[in-house]
């Protein structure tokens, strides 16, 4: 069976296309700059040579249709027609509390991801049209929605209900929904795999840092807590969101800058983190240069990134009481062994040993870096979320 893989963000869609049979990548690339002057598609070819395409792009549906052209192209393709693909898995960034799980769509799922369009307002709207996209391109072929909200479905009411009147909960559903759902479950899953123990007898904490990022405690597989909350605002300092803030701060900065709802929003989401208290760049790779060259808000802001990270897994190591495995994944956590390290120091009262030297000396591969003698696995696993929602594809219609 092959089965297409979408993601569709706000101005950009990302794509692989797996044989399922092999579990071989047959091709994969992504498009950026939709509605943008300079967009492109740039693809990957088997042998890792980069192709990019530039065209203009000016909405999601064109973006969806360039890639189904160049899949089957002479130059760049791999399939001879569409119809080889059986399937068609979708990144939804929002199933609210409606889905606990990845989901055949139809039309009722199509109907509760426009309900969520409130919630996720940068995201569904885009995932929506991917999977419309298909719709009208590929009529009756099979299509499998994947939440990111899915996984932490398993939180009890104490983990995700605010310190808010419990109406609002009742009439719009704000609470705590959590967010990278499909990245946590992939690495916890092939965390127990790679130890050869059983999932559902580990205590993980999952730490998915990257531009965006989120850690989540997972017990007996199921996820009990999770730092990003009703938004991906929440938790963790980002490249460019606030994370965890006291909400007075927000109506003293409104009333002394006269901002709108809006601008607040556009504050803690794009102006914030470690761009915001750097003033260098969100970018960790220049955030890290800046630091080396002795710039103090640089250096500032990247002890702030490395320790809420260090402090959410004293925390969730409370709430698990105690924990078997600490996984490292996303763009940072794969290959900055510096907050690695970071995050590592003063946790050996929970008999947490890092060997520095598997630690510094591999990048983006999977690994244990713990000595043998740590009570804590300390492990870093590259995500796989395109994978996951293929698996997830193909078991729904299998």
């Amino acid at each position: 069976m092959k089965i297409l893989v979408l993601n569709c963000g706000s101005s950009s869609i990302k794509y692989k296309l797996f044989d399922m049979v092999t579990k071989e990548v047959m091709a994969q690339g992504g498009i950026e700059k939709i509605g943008l002057k300079g967009s492109f598609l740039k693809l990957t070819k088997p042998d890792d040579q980069k192709v990019v395409i530039n065209k203009d792009i000016p909405e999601h549906k064109i973006g969806v249709k360039l890639i189904l052209e160049v899949l089957t192209s002479v130059d760049n393709g791999c399939i001879s027609s569409l119809k080889e693909i059986d399937a068609v898995g979708h990144r939804v960034v929002h199933g609210g509390e409606k889905f606990k799980a990845s989901v055949q769509i139809d039309q009722a799922v199509i109907d509760q991801i426009k309900a969520c369009f409130e919630l996720a307002p940068l995201h569904n709207p885009s995932n929506l049209i991917g999977i419309e996209a298909v719709e009208n391109l590929m009529p009756g072929v099979p299509q499998v929605a994947v939440f990111d909200t899915a996984f932490h479905q398993s939180m009890p009411p104490k983990a995700y209900i605010y310190g808010l009147p419990y109406s609002y909960y009742e009439k719009y559903g704000i609470r705590r929904y959590g967010f990278h759902g499909t990245s946590h479950r992939y690495v916890s899953q092939r965390a127990a795999e790679l130890l050869g123990r059983p999932y559902e007898e580990l205590k993980i904490i999952s730490a998915h840092i990257g531009n965006g990022a989120s850690i989540t405690a997972i017990q007996n597989g199921h996820s009990i807590d999770t730092s990003m909350g009703m938004t991906p605002v929440d938790g963790l300092l980002m490249g460019t969101r606030s994370g965890e803030i006291d909400a007075g701060v927000l109506t003293f900065i409104s009333d002394k800058e006269h901002l709108s709802a809006q601008k607040i929003s556009d504050l803690l989401n794009k102006k914030s983190g470690v761009l915001g208290v750097s003033g260098v760049s969100s970018d960790m790779r220049e955030l890290l240069e800046a630091c080396d060259q002795g710039h103090e808000r640089a250096i500032l802001a990247m002890d702030m990134f490395n320790y809420r990270i260090h402090k959410y897994v004293g925390s969730y190591a409370a709430v698990l009481g105690g924990f078997d495995v600490l996984i490292f994944t996303g763009g940072v956590g794969e290959n900055q062994w510096t907050t690695r390290t970071a995050v590592c120091n003063n946790l050996e009262f929970m008999g947490i040993k890092i060997d520095e030297s598997k630690n510094t000396g591999m990048r983006g591969q999977e690994m244990i870096i713990s000595t043998p003698d740590s009570k804590v696995t300390v492990m870093v696993i590259p995500t796989e979320e395109e994978f996951m929602i293929a698996k997830d594809t193909l078991e729904i219609l299998s």
